[in-house]
C-alpha cells in the first residue's frame, strides 16, 4: 500500500497506477466474528467501540468482473458502523453469511471478520474486466447502494431491489481501511475542492437527505414548504437543513444546544428549536405517551413560522414519532428513515387517518439519486458537514463520539491520506465556495 500511496502522491499516471500490483493483505477496521457475545448483558449506552473496533492486516478479496479496487485516502463514521460494533440489533455475520450463499462472488465476504464503513473517497487502482465507466487512477468518492443489476427488482428503483443492501454494513470490505472493493456502479467523481476526508464523509447522509427532501420516491419538497428537521446539525439532518434551504423552504431547526442552535442559524436557518432548553416530555413513562407535550411542541412551532409544518425529517424513531405525526399540518409528510432512539414506534392514528398525513419511509438512494447528491456537492451547493477527524487506529474513539452524540455533523477517518488536507485539485473553486461556508462544521468541532 506505501508503494500505491507513493504514486498518488506523486501523481502517477492512471497507466502507472493500473502496472501497480494489488497486495495480498491491507489495513482495515473491523469487528470479530467470535466477539458477536462480548456485549450480553451490557446496555446500549454503555457497550464501547473501542474494545469491538480492531484494525489489522486482513486478506484482499478477488476482485469480480463488475468490481473495482479503491485505494481509499479517506472515510467516515456512520450510524451503521456504531450498530455494528455494538452488534445491535443484532451481529453484522448473518448478513454476510446470507450474502454468501447468493453465488461465487458472494462467498468472498462470508469471513471471521467484518470490514466495516460505508463511506470513503480515494482513488481506483484496479477495474474488473466488465467496468467501462471507470479506470485506475480515477479520484472518486464511494456511495454505499450495493445491488446486482442483473435482477429485474432492482431497475425502477434500485432501492426497492431484492438484494439491495448497505456496503461496510450488509456487505464485507467497507471504506474504514487502506483498500477496499466495490461494485463499479457505487462509484462517483470526487470534488475537485474537497480535501480527502471533506470528500470522503458526503455520500451516505448526502444522499439519504436528498431522497428524503428533494426526490419524488419521498417528500418532494416543493417552495414554501415548511419542514421540521430533528437532529438539524447531525450526520443527515445537516444535509437536510441544507435542501430545505436551497430548494426555497424554510426548515424549523431541532437540536439539543444555543451552540447547535448558532451553528444553524450560521448555516442559514433562523428557526430553531432547543429541545433539552424545551424539557420536552414525550415519553410520560417507557409505555405511555404524553399528548400535551407534543401539543406545546406544536405551538412552539407556529410560534417560529405561524403554521404547522409541510414536511417532518424524522429519523430518531421511537422519541419523537408520535410528536412528529401530531405537529405534520394536514396532508403533510412524515418522511422516516433509521430511528436512533428505538425501532419500535408508537403514535396516535387518529392525528394521522383524520388529519390525512401520510408516513412516507426512506433508505439511502438510488444511484441516480446519490449522483445528484454529490453532483451538487462537486458544484459547491452542499456543503461537507465534517466537524473532526481521527487516524484509522483511532477508529474507536471516532465511533465511540458518534455513539454518544458528542460530534456535530460528520467524523471523518484518514486511512490512506498520511496527513489532513491533501486532495485539493480546483483551489479557484475552493475559494469561490468559501472557506468559511467548507470548514463551518470544523470551525465548530474545534
Amino acid at each position: 500500500m506505501q508503494e500505491i500511496l507513493n504514486a498518488i502522491s506523486s501523481g502517477a499516471s492512471g497507466d502507472d497506477i493500473a502496472g501497480l500490483a494489488i497486495p495480498e493483505s491491507y489495513r482495515a477496521a473491523f469487528v470479530r466474528r467470535d466477539e458477536t457475545g462480548m456485549w450480553d448483558g451490557v446496555a446500549s449506552e454503555e457497550k464501547d467501540p473501542r474494545k469491538s473496533l480492531h484494525v489489522d492486516e486482513v486478506a484482499t478479496p478477488e476482485l469480480a468482473p463488475d468490481e473495482v479496487y479503491v485505494a481509499v485516502m479517506a472515510s467516515a463514521i456512520n450510524f451503521n458502523t456504531v450498530w455494528t460494533s455494538i452488534f445491535e440489533p443484532l451481529p453484522t455475520f448473518g448478513f454476510l453469511d446470507r450474502l454468501a450463499r447468493e453465488s461465487v462472488w458472494g462467498a468472498r465476504h462470508s469471513r471471521d471478520e467484518h470490514i466495516v464503513g460505508s463511506d470513503g473517497a480515494g482513488v481506483v487502482v484496479g477495474v474488473g474486466s466488465a467496468v467501462r465507466n471507470w479506470k485506475p487512477g480515477d479520484k472518486v468518492t464511494i456511495h454505499c447502494n450495493h445491488v446486482d443489476d442483473q435482477d429485474p427488482s432492482a431497475h425502477n428503483d434500485s432501492m426497492l431491489a431484492s438484494n439491495q443492501r448497505i456496503w461496510g454494513f450488509e456487505t464485507n470490505f467497507g471504506g474504514l481501511a487502506d483498500l477496499t472493493v466495490v461494485k463499479a456502479n457505487q462509484l462517483m467523481p470526487k470534488p475537485t475542492h474537497l480535501t480527502w476526508e471533506e470528500s470522503a464523509c458526503n455520500a451516505l447522509c448526502n444522499s439519504t437527505a436528498y431522497r428524503m427532501i428533494v426526490s419524488q420516491h419521498a417528500a418532494g419538497m416543493k417552495q414554501g414548504d415548511a419542514v421540521l428537521v430533528w437532529g438539524a446539525t447531525g450526520g443527515i439532518g445537516g444535509y437536510a437543513t441544507q435542501y430545505v434551504l436551497n430548494g426555497g423552504g424554510t426548515p424549523v431547526g431541532v437540536v439539543s444546544s444555543p451552540e447547535r442552535a448558532a451553528l444553524l442559524n450560521a448555516m442559514g436557518c433562523e428557526h430553531t428549536i432547543d429541545r433539552k432548553a424545551a424539557g420536552y416530555a414525550f415519553w410520560a413513562d417507557e409505555h405511555t405517551q404524553d399528548e400535551k407535550e407534543w401539543r406545546r411542541l406544536g405551538k412552539d412551532i407556529r410560534g417560529l413560522i405561524g403554521r404547522d409544518p409541510d414536511i417532518v425529517f424524522e429519523h430518531p424513531g421511537r422519541s419523537t414519532m408520535g410528536a412528529s405525526v401530531f405537529v405534520t399540518a394536514r396532508g403533510g409528510k412524515i418522511v422516516t428513515c433509521a430511528a436512533t432512539s428505538g425501532y419500535m414506534i408508537e403514535y396516535d392514528n387518529r392525528h394521522l387517518w383524520m388529519k390525512l398525513k401520510s408516513i412516507v419511509s426512506s433508505h439511502f438512494a438510488n444511484y441516480r439519486e446519490a449522483w445528484e447528491a454529490n453532483r451538487l456537492v462537486c458544484e459547491g451547493k452542499v456543503q461537507p458537514l465534517l466537524s473532526r477527524v481521527h487516524p484509522l487506529t483511532e477508529v474507536g474513539d471516532a465511533a465511540l463520539a458518534v455513539h454518544r452524540n458528542e460530534v456535530e455533523g460528520k467524523v471523518g477517518v484518514l486511512c490512506l491520506a498520511p496527513t489532513e488536507g491533501l486532495g485539493i485539485d480546483d483551489p479557484e473553486l475552493r475559494e469561490k465556495v468559501g472557506e468559511d461556508k467548507i470548514t463551518l462544521f470544523r470551525r465548530q468541532g474545534a
